[in-house]
């Protein structure tokens, strides 16, 4: 059983998602930014660069967003030309287009659109243009995937494209035609809006984080929701009757005096697990590094002396730490490249059991990534799609006195 706890600021809302009473994700939303993520606009070219095979187009937002050449190409890669025109073919300055965002704002550099549409709902996920019908890879079973290919293309029009989500397995028929209508619907009206609007124009804004957890993770007859506000419980629970048509339990509102995330076990994960240093069960450490271009995570033994012979305390420290480092990864958001130094092995299989762990505790995790394998250095490297800020990012700031290093340098001028 899952439960959702959530607390709300006046100009903030965070979400932690507890498995079993164990952390696993958190998130957090400014409600004067609310997340750009999923949201579409009606933009204009302001600029286009051969160079970089890309243009900028002003959407509203403080920084023009970026849109790359394979964004504006058509969805379906069979569809694509052989050889990749020049962006000054596709779009000229000063044209409208209708553009979804896919990454938040990062740094300096403004969120990053594309015109491969997609509206996620409760089973599928919908593609006006795609032109194909997915299934999700988490569906593993392949008369079960065989069976959702052919009832996602049954649905479907000439050129609409369909992703069935893992959730849509053992769903009646009727409610994912339902879903997809829904969706289709909504794609209408972002259309009529374009036509009717001027350029830069919000379109549509994906949902509030609250609802995109109980859409994407929530099981609404099993799982519970707590909420320490009455207006943002009620909103939750018609959220719940909209998509769940009842077969839902009910929203729990948080009383009393202790804060929400104390009373249920969050606040003293949140300290612990977004620490630099991190303790493992059996002892051992995890250290994470996070720089502009990557994230490097050290794994050490500390403590933890082991009771056999070395490759045996090396190989279950290891262990440990490949599913805590899953599911800190997770947990803090972390996406790009990701390093980790495990401790030196010298078995191959204890290696591949080590890898074999760290990908099923990724499998898990809803965000894209992909567990490349071992460098020559002895490194195992992985990459997570980076989609937004990391959420320890929101909740610290530089040191004013060494600018984020951890060190002083002396030889400055005094």
């Amino acid at each position: 059983m899952k439960q959702m706890i959530v607390h709300i600021e006046p100009k903030l809302t965070q979400m932690a998602l507890l498995e079993e009473g164990k952390l696993v994700e958190f998130a957090a939303e400014r409600s004067q930014g609310h997340s750009l993520v999923g949201s579409f606009y009606k933009g204009r070219v302001v600029n286009v660069l051969p160079g970089m095979q890309a243009a900028f187009v002003d959407i509203g937002q403080k920084k023009n967003a970026f849109l790359y050449v394979d964004d504006v190409l058509h969805p379906h890669l069979e569809k694509q030309p052989k050889d990749k025109p020049n962006i000054e073919s596709l779009l000229r300055v000063g044209q409208e287009i209708v553009v979804q965002v896919m990454k938040e704002p990062l740094g300096g550099k403004g969120p990053r659109v594309t015109t491969h549409y997609s509206l996620p709902g409760r089973w599928i996920v919908y593609m006006p243009h795609a032109d194909y019908v997915a299934v999700s890879k988490k569906v593993y079973r392949e008369h079960d995937r065989n069976r959702l290919k052919v009832l996602g293309d049954s649905l479907r029009r000439s050129g609409e494209g369909v992703i069935m989500r893992t959730v849509s397995e053992d769903e009646h028929p009727d409610a994912i035609e339902g879903d997809l209508n829904a969706l289709r619907e909504r794609w209408i009206s972002i259309q009529e809006k374009a036509d009717a609007c001027a350029a830069p124009c919000l379109l549509h804004r994906d949902l509030s984080i609250v609802q995109r957890f109980i859409r994407d993770v929530f099981d609404p007859e099993q799982d519970e929701l707590w909420i320490d506000s009455r207006p943002e419980a009620r909103e939750a629970e018609l959220f719940l009757e909209e998509i769940a048509h009842g077969g839902h339990r009910p929203v729990r509102m948080h009383q009393g005096h202790e804060h929400i995330f104390r009373a249920h076990g969050v606040q003293e994960q949140l300290e612990r697990d977004f620490a630099r240093r991190v303790t493992l069960e059996s002892g051992g450490t995890i250290v994470l590094d996070q720089t502009e271009a990557l994230t490097v995570v050290d794994v050490n033994t500390a403590k933890y002396t082991g009771g056999g012979n070395l490759e045996e305390t090396v190989t279950k420290t290891n262990l440990q730490a490949a599913e805590e480092i899953a599911r800190l990864i997770r947990l803090r958001d972390i996406g790009g490249i990701i390093i980790v130094d495990f401790i030196d092995m010298e078995e191959e299989k204890n290696r591949q059991e080590v890898v074999n762990r760290l990908e099923a505790g990724m499998s898990r995790d809803r965000t894209k990534s992909h567990v490349v394998g071992w460098s020559k250095l002895g490194l195992l490297e992985l990459t997570r799609k980076k989609v937004r800020e990391d959420t320890a990012v929101m909740f610290s700031k530089s040191c004013e006195v060494c600018g984020g290093t951890g060190k002083i340098n002396l030889l400055s001028a005094h």
